[in-house]
């Protein structure tokens, strides 16, 4: 039983935990979910909620190259690449980090989202305790800890490959990458093993319906 009850956790047999929390850090549901959001006491990985605030003139697009496609896309994209260095500077003084990943998505739960992963939970959690009660461009940061550790589990898969046909509105993460100058000066990769998320709403979450978690 013990061992089942494993198999199965975070996952759509899952009928206790809410398998879109422990993927992809945030339910559309939020407190309403009828499933259980476990939140962790310790992870490598730190949520920034609604950190980024993208331009008011960017339009978010369903491919993978996401605001970068806007008619204004030049200056969408030099607006995140100021963001992303600045932060991702930042956020190095706690620790070694092994990914950054900033949302393009449109719900209200994942707007803006900011997922940092470090190399050891110790750092995250000094980053945790400097950032919580700190403000970036005037508006109070919101930290947290993730159950997030694999993005591949997190990342839109049709997002990446094509398009995604629920657009900004899909539950899995439709990731924001800098430009490849930033990428070089920052000294992070530039390529990323494939996406398993399912695009779309799926099946997860609970509130009573099965339109997505």
């Amino acid at each position: 039983m013990a061992d089942r009850l494993a198999s199965i956790h975070g996952t759509e047999q899952d009928r206790v935990n809410c398998p879109f929390y422990f993927k992809v850090g945030a339910c559309r549901h939020g407190d309403r979910c009828s499933r259980q959001h476990n939140k962790p006491l310790f992870s490598q990985t730190v949520l920034l909620a609604h950190m980024y605030q993208a331009p008011n003139s960017a339009t978010v697009q369903s491919g993978p190259t996401a605001m970068a496609t806007a008619a204004d896309d030049v200056q969408a994209q030099d607006h995140f690449d100021d963001f992303y260095e600045e932060v991702y500077e930042e956020l190095e003084k706690f620790g070694r980090i092994e990914e950054l990943n900033v949302c393009a998505n449109l719900g209200d739960h994942m707007i803006g989202n900011v997922y940092v992963k470090y190399e050891e939970e110790e750092m995250a959690e000094k980053a945790l305790n400097a950032l919580n009660g700190r403000f970036y461009a005037g508006r109070l940061i919101m930290a947290e800890y993730s159950p997030v550790t694999d993005f591949r589990e997190s990342r839109c898969r049709q997002y990446e490959e094509t398009s995604c046909k629920y657009g900004g509105h899909c539950n899995f993460m439709h990731i924001k990458r800098p430009s490849k100058p930033v990428c070089k000066r920052l000294g992070i990769r530039q390529t990323y093993e494939p996406a398993r998320g399912g695009g779309g709403f799926g099946g997860g979450g609970g509130g009573g319906d099965r339109g997505g978690g």
